[in-house]
C-alpha cells in the first residue's frame, strides 16, 4: 500500500498543498491507513532529525553571506568588471550578462539571487541600448541558472546531504559543467549579435582601465578563492567554509568597501533567515520522506521497472535527463532533488554510473528546470523584474535552453567533463 505515497503526493501538489506539507502528509496518511503507527511516529521525528545538522549549517550561512554581498552592492562591481573585459564586443552587453551571472555565482550559489540581482540593473540598461525588454530579461534568466552549478551551490548541499556524498567533490565537479553553460549561452549571443546586428555596450577599454575594474572587483572576486581554497587545502569543512564568507561578506561590505550600514543587518538577517528556513523545512521533510521511501521498497521496484525498459545505460541515462527536464518544468530544484534522489540515485550508481557524476547529471539538470515553462522559478522573477509577460520571456528564451539541453547532454555521455577535477583532487575515485 506504501506505493501510493507518490502519487498521493502529487495530488497534493496538484490541489495546491505545500511541498513540505505534502511530503509529510502523502506517507502520513498511507502509514496510518497501513496500520503503522510506529513508522509514523518515526516519520515526524525525522522531520527534526533531518535539520538537526552540522554538515546542512551550510545552508544559511552561504544565504546570509548571498544577501551580504547583494546588499553591499557588490553585484555592481561585478558587473563593471564584466563590463570592462566584453562590454567592447557586438552584444557587449548580453556577454556581460552572462560573465556576470558566472562570477556572482561564486558569491551566491542562487538562481533566483542572480536573476533579482543582475535583472533589476542590466535588463533596464540592455533595454536602453537598444535591445527588447523580453530579450534582455530572457539572457538574465538563462545564465542565471549557472548560479547553482558553479560553487558555492545551494542544491549540491542538498543532495550531498540527501544521498550522503561529499560536498567538496560536487562543489569541485560543478565548476567546469556551469563555464560550459556560460560559453555555450555567450556562442548563441554571438551568432544573433551578428545576424541581427546587436550594439556594442562600450569603447575597448584600455589596460589600466580594466585594472582599475580588477582591483574594484577583487575583494568579492576572492570569495569563493576562500572557499574553495579553505575546503581543498583542509583549512575548513564546507559548513566552515560557509561560515567564513559570510564574515568575510559582512566585513568587505561594512568595512572595507562600506557600502552597507549597521543599521540594513537585522533586514538582511531576517531575509536571510526567512529563506533559509524554506530550504530547511523541506530537507528535514525529505528526510522524513525518504524513510518511507526505504520502507515502500520504492527503489527497488523502480530499478525493475526501469530494466525491464532497456538494460543499455546509455539509453536509460537518455529516458532519466528527459524525466528530469519534464520534472523541471513543474518543480523547483530542490524539491525535485529531494524526492527523486532517494528513488533514482541508487538505481543508477547499481548500474555503474558514478555517484557524483550521476548528481551533476540530476543538479545541472533540474537547474535548467529553474528557467524551463511553464512554472519555472527564474521565468517568474524575470518578469517580475522586466514588468515582461512569462510566457513571452518563455518564447524568447528557446534558443538559450537549446544550448542548455546540449551541454546536459554534453555531461551526461562525457562523464570526464564533471569528474575529472574531483578526481584530479583527490574527492572522487
Amino acid at each position: 500500500m506504501l506505493i501510493w505515497f507518490l502519487p498521493l503526493f502529487l495530488v497534493f501538489l496538484m490541489i495546491g498543498l505545500p511541498v513540505v506539507f505534502g511530503m509529510l502528509a502523502a506517507p502520513g496518511i498511507l502509514l496510518w491507513m497501513n496500520g503503522q503507527e510506529r513508522d509514523l511516529t518515526l516519520l515526524y521525528r525525522n522531520l527534526y532529525n533531518g535539520i538537526d545538522s552540522f554538515p546542512l549549517m551550510a545552508i544559511p550561512f552561504f544565504m546570509l553571506a548571498g544577501e551580504l554581498m547583494n546588499r553591499g552592492g557588490i553585484t555592481l562591481r561585478l558587473v563593471e568588471f564584466a563590463q570592462a573585459l566584453m562590454g567592447h564586443f557586438r552584444g557587449g552587453l548580453a556577454h556581460v550578462n552572462i560573465l556576470s551571472s558566472m562570477l556572482f555565482a561564486g558569491l551566491s550559489g542562487s538562481a533566483v539571487a542572480d536573476t533579482s540581482a543582475l535583472g533589476s540593473m542590466l535588463i533596464p540598461a540592455m533595454e536602453k541600448q537598444g535591445y527588447t525588454r523580453r530579450f534582455a530579461a530572457a539572457i538574465t534568466a538563462a545564465s542565471s541558472v549557472i548560479g547553482p552549478i558553479i560553487p558555492p551551490s545551494g542544491i549540491m548541499i542538498i543532495y550531498a546531504y540527501v544521498m550522503g556524498e561529499s560536498v567538496a567533490a560536487l562543489f569541485l565537479a560543478g565548476i567546469v559543467p556551469g563555464i560550459l553553460v556560460g560559453l555555450g549561452l555567450m556562442a548563441v549571443v554571438k551568432l544573433m549579435a551578428d545576424k541581427y546586428d546587436f550594439p556594442i555596450a562600450s569603447r575597448r577599454q584600455t589596460w589600466p582601465e580594466r585594472g582599475q575594474a580588477s582591483l574594484k572587483a577583487f575583494f568579492p572576486l576572492m570569495t569563493p578563492v576562500i572557499i574553495l581554497g579553505g575546503i581543498l587545502g583542509g583549512v575548513f569543512t564546507p559548513t566552515e567554509a560557509a561560515a567564513v564568507a559570510a564574515v568575510y561578506a559582512l566585513v568587505i561590505s561594512l568595512f572595507v568597501l562600506r557600502t552597507m550600514k549597521v543599521a540594513e543587518l537585522p533586514d538582511v538577517l531576517g531575509r536571510a533567515a526567512l529563506t533559509s528556513a524554506v530550504v530547511l523545512l523541506l530537507v528535514g521533510a525529505a528526510m522524513s520522506f525518504k524513510t518511507v521511501v526505504s520502507l515502500s521498497q520504492t527503489p527497488q521496484m523502480m530499478a525493475d521497472w526501469i530494466l525491464t525498459l532497456t538494460a543499455n545505460p546509455l539509453l536509460l541515462l537518455l529516458l532519466i535527463n528527459l524525466l528530469l527536464f519534464v520534472v523541471g518544468m513543474f518543480l523547483d530544484a530542490g524539491p525535485a532533488i529531494i524526492i527523486l534522489a532517494p528513488i533514482l540515485g541508487p538505481v543508477f550508481t547499481g548500474m555503474g554510473v558514478d555517484s557524483v557524476h550521476f548528481a551533476i547529471i540530476m543538479c545541472v539538470n533540474l537547474t535548467v528546470g529553474l528557467a524551463t515553462p511553464p512554472m519555472g522559478l527564474v521565468l517568474f522573477v524575470a518578469s517580475a523584474v522586466s514588468g515582461e509577460k512569462v510566457m513571452t520571456i518563455a518564447r524568447a528564451i528557446l534558443p538559450f535552453l537549446a544550448v542548455e539541453v546540449f551541454v546536459i547532454f554534453l555531461i551526461t555521455y562525457v562523464p570526464a567533463i564533471s569528474l575529472t577535477i574531483p578526481r584530479l583532487t583527490g574527492f572522487a575515485d
